[in-house]
């Protein structure tokens, strides 16, 4: 993972708000397989949790639980605090669900597709309109909005497979594998809307087999093999268990050697060296580290014009705990 800093920016790491999701040791068995054993995770408000795992690690069935489309043999599953089983029909109004297959009607047009689900939610008259066009708006369909949709791209299907789910204001966002099979654009434009979401306090469960989707829309992970969760946490958290160091790579101009020396004396860098051009070094929790190297550089008469910092991903740890690849 690369992330490129000014002088000037600061990051921190979502803070969450009240859970809108609970799962407590959830067990689901077929016959003699045990597809879930004792799986909890929670989402917080305006948070994005990713649910990673190789194929047949349990996530299928975790998500079938979630929704209400299964019922566990252990545990339970809260959504906004209330207790959520096949049968909490009321509660169901707080979820909306994206799953891998489409579901909308091909010789319906966009509009016509959310008019129908937004009748199925209760949406009536101006309400309705009103928001099928926030909707239309907020998954980029506005403007082929009354073309049918068996003439839509795989990525626009997708797209208008994401409003649908989200008519009726849910708090909880259930997103399967939605980029699946898409085009880079639309892609794109799907994960933009996943972060507009959050932004606007909806909690987001999120499976993807690309790991790079997870990186850039999730705020924590959970690693999930042989139906167990076996690491959660934010990418930093998750990285840590690797023991793998971040890198900075300075471009810079002055006595750089001097800056080497140092910067070489901060605790957390392990290895520092000057490059054509610039300084490379090697760190523990590069973030943290970033005021020291600006601060020694400044003292050592150099001038940093460029800072680039790459952190180990999430595919180092994801092999480490499984032994696999996240797409086998």
């Amino acid at each position: 993972m690369s992330s490129r800093f000014d002088a000037s920016e600061a990051s921190g790491l979502h803070d969450g708000g009240r859970p809108v999701l609970e799962c407590r040791g959830l067990r689901k068995s077929f016959g003699s397989l045990v597809a879930v054993n004792g799986i909890s995770f929670h989402i917080s408000e305006g948070e994005t949790y990713g649910l990673l795992g190789p194929n047949g690690a349990g996530k299928t069935t975790t998500i079938s639980m979630v929704c209400g489309l299964l019922e566990q043999d252990e545990g339970e599953v809260l959504l906004d605090g209330t207790r959520f089983t096949p049968g909490s029909v009321k509660a169901r109004a707080g979820l909306g669900l994206v799953p891998q297959e489409l579901a909308v009607y091909p010789d319906l047009t966009a509009r016509e597709n959310l008019r129908f689900f937004a009748r199925l939610y209760g949406l009536r008259g101006e309400d309705a309109r009103r928001r099928i066009d926030e909707v239309l708006l907020l998954i980029g369909l506005t403007e082929r909005a009354d073309e049918v949709s068996k003439k839509y791209s795989g990525g626009m299907k997708r797209r208008l497979n994401v409003g649908i789910a989200l008519l009726h204001r849910p708090r909880l966002l259930v997103l399967d594998e939605p980029t699946a099979g898409v085009d880079p654009q639309s892609r794109n434009a799907i994960l933009e809307g996943v972060e507009r979401l959050a932004d606007e306090g909806v909690g987001i469960l999120y499976t993807t087999h690309y790991m790079e989707e997870a990186e850039r829309v999730c705020d924590r992970v959970g690693i999930v093999d042989a139906g167990e969760i076996k690491a959660e946490g934010t990418h930093r958290e998750l990285v840590d268990i690797v023991g793998e160091f971040d890198q900075i790579q300075l471009t810079a101009t002055g006595d750089l050697a001097a800056a080497v020396r140092a910067l070489g004396e901060i605790g957390a860098v392990r290895e520092a060296s000057v490059r054509d051009g610039g300084i490379d070094l090697i760190t523990v929790h590069a973030p943290d580290v970033l005021p020291d190297v600006f601060a020694k550089a400044a003292a050592a008469n150099v001038l940093v014009r460029r800072v680039e910092v790459k952190e180990p991903n999430l595919e180092a740890v994801f092999l480490h705990l499984t032994g696999k690849a996240l797409r086998d």
